[in-house]
């Protein structure tokens, strides 16, 4: 267990960060956002792109991250970093092709233009299953790794101790609304990359070098660690072509489908800001695979080379280093008194801004897409009070699914096998309707429907019978076959039962293949579409370096 100076300094953070939410939301400016609706769930849409861009990475970058990527690059080097890399691609997406409607159409929520480019029964199905993700990937995940960490530093309860940092989080959430969650998540990206750093540099200064690091890997036989794109036969199971083919339909529903993450991207100030912010976000998706999956590594060729001592992590099942708290013991290890502090407050930065960012969409789309289709005349006081009580109940839930996800052996894992169930179909028909004028209402439903079903039985069938062969296909490749299934159905959907276009649902799907660069763009080098390409280049740049 970790001193009194470690555990000072990161009480501290945490009210610090409560004081800030409350002053964010309870300020002369923020008081009269918060009355509205408008101001209270999308801060009044005065969003500028560099705190878009800040709280997008703080609302993804958990602290699942934190602990589980340095789990990674320690079990099979890098190749988890294509979860931060592919994300760049996906970005640019969303910054091109996603960002231009949802601002002209003035949602509020992601169901909410799905109802505007479909119909009722599509918001109504994306609705619960967004709520419902909220809760499991985004709150619950996020507890367990936070709660984990906190339980082998400090030896505290890790219910008791997720239970206080949950009323904390949620007293400045609920309080300040959008705002208060967007100006604490600016903070929390700054000291979380701060935090990662200083780690970063400490195994990296332990090891002597990068040339010390290949001598080790060289020696164990091990370079492909150092690989982020491996063949067919790797082991795995997440060979290039899982990764090319299965990554952009997690990362599609995640980046631009996923109310949690965009709604950040709803309170822009203009097309531009959401855009360029977007776009700030993929060059920040740039740092994990050096700041948090690197250091996993490093890890592992420090214990290699005698140089770490992992006895107190034990042996799992099969017999080798159990893994999960190696990031927790690579502080304690590596760090002194006092940096130890920091990288605790880093670790709470994660596990905070990801429960204030979900708190604040699910109450979002509690209030606008349930309540207020129940009752239109629904006043902004009465809005913000449900959506308030939805993210007491939201947080409530989250804790007691704990103990049932405690059971993944890697909690990154665990995450992604659950959205390469459910992402599929509504990445289909969120791409189709976009792209393709004749996608019709019913196709949406039926896909939506059928799609996430079919999703739940290959999950089920996956868990219960393992050995099965639905059981043996990598999760991002099922998740491609998802796709393709939902794609086809939609397609043949569309052509049973033709489109209906409405006057505002033709104004919803791209009509020319370019018409996202003719937008107007800021000149010089804020303009979408330099920084678009620039960011496309610097990706591909890497992959061939670390291919």
């Amino acid at each position: 267990m970790l001193g009194n100076i470690d555990l000072g300094i990161s009480i501290f953070y945490i009210l610090l960060i409560l004081l800030v939410g409350i002053w964010a939301g309870m300020s002369k400016k923020g008081k009269s956002e918060v009355k509205t609706a408008d101001g209270y769930f999308l801060a009044g849409k005065s969003l500028r792109w560099p705190a878009i861009g800040l709280a997008l990475f703080a609302t993804n970058i958990s602290t699942v991250h934190l602990v589980s990527l340095a789990q990674s690059g320690f079990d099979t080097g890098l190749l988890n970093g294509n979860f931060e890399w592919m994300a760049a691609f996906t970005l640019i997406l969303l910054a091109l092709f996603f960002v231009p409607f949802y601002l002209k159409s003035g949602v509020a929520t992601l169901p909410d233009f799905l109802e505007r480019r479909y119909d009722r029964a599509s918001r109504d199905w994306l609705t619960i299953i967004s709520i419902v993700s909220a809760i499991v990937i985004h709150i619950a995940f996020s507890m367990l790794a936070g709660g984990i960490v906190l339980k082998t530093l400090f030896g505290f309860n890790m219910y008791l101790s997720i239970g206080v940092i949950c009323i904390i989080t949620g007293i400045y959430t609920i309080l300040g609304g959008l705002k208060a969650v967007v100006v604490t998540e600016s903070i929390q990206t700054v000291v979380l990359l701060s935090g990662a750093f200083i780690i970063s540099y400490a195994a990296f200064h332990k090891m002597g070098g990068w040339s010390p690091m290949l001598d080790v890997l060289h020696t164990e036989g091990q370079m492909e660690r150092l690989s982020m794109l491996r063949p067919t036969d790797d082991a795995s199971g997440m060979p290039w072509q899982a990764v090319i083919l299965g990554y952009p339909i997690l990362g599609i529903w995640y980046w631009c489908a996923d109310q949690t993450i965009v709604q950040r991207v709803l309170g822009a100030k203009d097309e531009n800001h959401g855009r360029v912010g977007a776009l700030f976000c993929g060059f920040l998706k740039i740092l994990p695979v050096f700041i948090f999956v690197l250091p996993g590594l490093f890890a592992y060729t420090l214990f290699k080379s005698g140089h770490l001592d992992l006895s107190s992590l034990g042996l799992d099942a099969s017999g080798n280093v159990n893994s999960k708290g190696i990031y927790t013991l690579m502080i304690t290890q590596l760090l002194p008194s006092g940096l130890i502090g920091v990288l605790v407050a880093a670790l709470l930065s994660g596990l905070m801004s990801q429960i204030s960012g979900a708190l604040n969409s699910i109450s979002t789309m509690v209030s606008y897409d349930i309540y207020k289709q129940k009752k239109p005349n629904a006043s902004d006081k009465q809005l913000i009070w449900i959506g308030k009580v939805s993210a007491v109940v939201a947080m409530i839930a989250s804790l007691f699914l704990l103990p049932l996800l405690d059971r993944y052996e890697s909690i990154f894992n665990g995450i992604n096998d659950v959205i390469a169930h459910i992402a599929p179909p509504i990445t289909c028909v969120f791409l189709l309707g976009v792209f393709w004028s004749k996608a019709s209402a019913k196709s949406a439903k039926l896909t939506l429907w059928i799609g996430s079903l079919l999703g739940v039985l290959v999950f089920a069938i996956n868990k219960l019978m393992p050995e099965s062969f639905i059981g043996h296909i990598p999760f991002m490749m099922m998740a491609f076959y998802l796709f393709i299934f939902c794609v086809l159905i939609q397609v043949l959907f569309s052509l049973i039962y033709p489109v209906q276009h409405t006057e505002e649902s033709k104004q919803l799907y791209w009509k020319n293949p370019l018409d996202p660069l003719r937008g107007k763009a800021w000149k010089g080098i804020g303009n979408y579409r330099f920084l678009s390409a620039l960011l496309l280049g610097m990706v591909i740049m890497l992959y061939i370096v670390f291919r």
